[in-house]
Order: C-alpha cells, then sequence, then structure tokens
C-alpha cells in the first residue's frame, strides 16, 4: 500500500510539472507580446513614386540606395521591403514597406501587413500632388503626369489601403494608429499648412471625406489619425528648388518620430 507522504509527493511533482510545460507553452506569447511592444509594426503605404522607402531608410536611420545615387530616378520595388529601427534602450520599429504599384505583390503585400500579420500601426505617405511621375508596369524612367493627376491617383490608392485598414481595425481589440505623412514638404515649403489641412479629417477636401468615411467605419475610438509634414530627402537637395533648409527638415522628422513614439507607448 502506498503512504501518503508518497502520496502528496507525487502530487506535488505533477503539479510542478504541470505548471512548468503551462509556463513553457505560454513563453512564446509572453516574447511576442514582449516584442511588439518593444519593436511594434509599422506597414508603411502609398501610391508609387511618394517616397515611402526614402521614408523608412530615415525613419531606420540607415542609407538609402536611392539616397546614394547621384541625384538619379527614383525606381519603386516590386516586392514589400523591410527595415528595423533599433536604439541604445531596446526598443524600435519593424517596418514593412508596401510596393507602390498596383499589381499582384502589391495585393499580396496589403494582404500579409492588415490581414496575415496585423501591424500595430500604419505610415501612410502622401505627397500633396508632387509624387515623381512612373512609367506603367515598373518601366523605369521618368514619366510626366499633372499635380491633378498626382492627387486623383492618390486618392485611388488610398481607397485600397483604407478599406484594409478599416476591416483589420474592427478585428482588434487594441486602438491602431495612422499617421497620414505629407512628405516632400521640401518642395511646398509655402503651402505646408494648405497641404496639412487637405489630408485632415473634417477638411472637406476629398481626401479629408476618405478618411472621415475610414473613421465611420473603423470607429472613432477604434483608430487614431495624425496628419504630420515631412521632407525625408532634406533640404536644399540638388536641383529640387527647395526652400526649406536641412535643420527645418531635421525638425520636421524629429516630429514625425516623437508622435510614432508616442503612439507605440515608448514615451
Amino acid at each position: 500500500m502506498q503512504s501518503p507522504l508518497r502520496h502528496g509527493k507525487a502530487a506535488i511533482g505533477t503539479t510542478l510539472a504541470g505548471g512548468a510545460l503551462a509556463a513553457l507553452s505560454q513563453a512564446p506569447e509572453r516574447a511576442s507580446r514582449l516584442l511588439r511592444h518593444r519593436y511594434p509594426t509599422v506597414a508603411v503605404t502609398g501610391m508609387t513614386g511618394v517616397g515611402k522607402t526614402r521614408l523608412a531608410d530615415r525613419l531606420a536611420r540607415r542609407a538609402s540606395a536611392e539616397a546614394s545615387a547621384a541625384e538619379g530616378t527614383e525606381v519603386g520595388s516590386a516586392v514589400m521591403e523591410r527595415r528595423t529601427r533599433r536604439n541604445a534602450r531596446l526598443r524600435g520599429y519593424r517596418f514593412r514597406v508596401v510596393p507602390g504599384e498596383n499589381a499582384a505583390t502589391r495585393l499580396g503585400a496589403l494582404d500579409e501587413v492588415f490581414h496575415d500579420e496585423p501591424v500595430d500601426g500604419v505610415l501612410h505617405v502622401v505627397a500633396y500632388g508632387h509624387a515623381t511621375p512612373r512609367r506603367t508596369a515598373g518601366t523605369t524612367g521618368a514619366a510626366l503626369a499633372s499635380r491633378e493627376e498626382q492627387l486623383a491617383a492618390e486618392l485611388e490608392d488610398w481607397a485600397i489601403t483604407a478599406h484594409r485598414i478599416a476591416s483589420m481595425a474592427v478585428r482588434r481589440e487594441r486602438p491602431t494608429w495612422l499617421v497620414v505623412a505629407v512628405t516632400k514638404a521640401d518642395l511646398f515649403a509655402d503651402d505646408i499648412d494648405a497641404a496639412v489641412h487637405y489630408y485632415s479629417p473634417g477638411s472637406g477636401s476629398p481626401f479629408g471625406d476618405k478618411l472621415d468615411e475610414l473613421r465611420a467605419l473603423a470607429g472613432g475610438a477604434r483608430l487614431s489619425i495624425d496628419v504630420l509634414p515631412v521632407c525625408a530627402q532634406g533640404g536644399g537637395r540638388k536641383g529640387s528648388g527647395s526652400r526649406l533648409p536641412d535643420k527645418a527638415c531635421s525638425e520636421l522628422l524629429t516630429r514625425l518620430e516623437l508622435r510614432m513614439a508616442q503612439l507605440s507607448g515608448h514615451v
């Protein structure tokens, strides 16, 4: 007959083993939560030619292959690009730069960041009609497009992205943040306030109306929206006609970085 003491020790051993297994099973989930808190994932979206990769490179504090070219024509990527920013406090971001071309690779990347592996925030890049025109079907080289045509293309691109943001926002428990980054601000230095107003909710502009629709679909409490100007390339770039000095462009980038840190709980 087994003694009560031996039976009790066996029970305790079973309990400890069960607790250890439970802890091990929860370890990956806890590690994932810690990673997302310290390194939230950010989708960088926007139409082709607005400078998504360049902005992601600046935010990741790395040299851009485009920037290193001698003022050559920017060529967009046909696949999703990944960037990571780290700091000394072991915090940062994991950027997912979605292709701007309206192709199968772009739609697949949108599905990945908004459905398969939902991101923590969205950095949607626009350029107030100053995107670099691109030829169709990924052909390299410059193209011609009026500012009105570029603004219309931005709206068309945004309609596709906004639908996916709304679908993601209503599925998740925690709120989603969206920053509309109005890039290439050095090209319209005298109209920065007007540009920010154009992209703001409640402005009555075509883009503002689309943001109002997104808020209605996602729910105001589930989606925060900020609009910030930025010039990722820096003032005074050769042949750009820039009227913003390097210091002013750096300050705009710092404002964007600070807001992202606030939204991500890093400060």
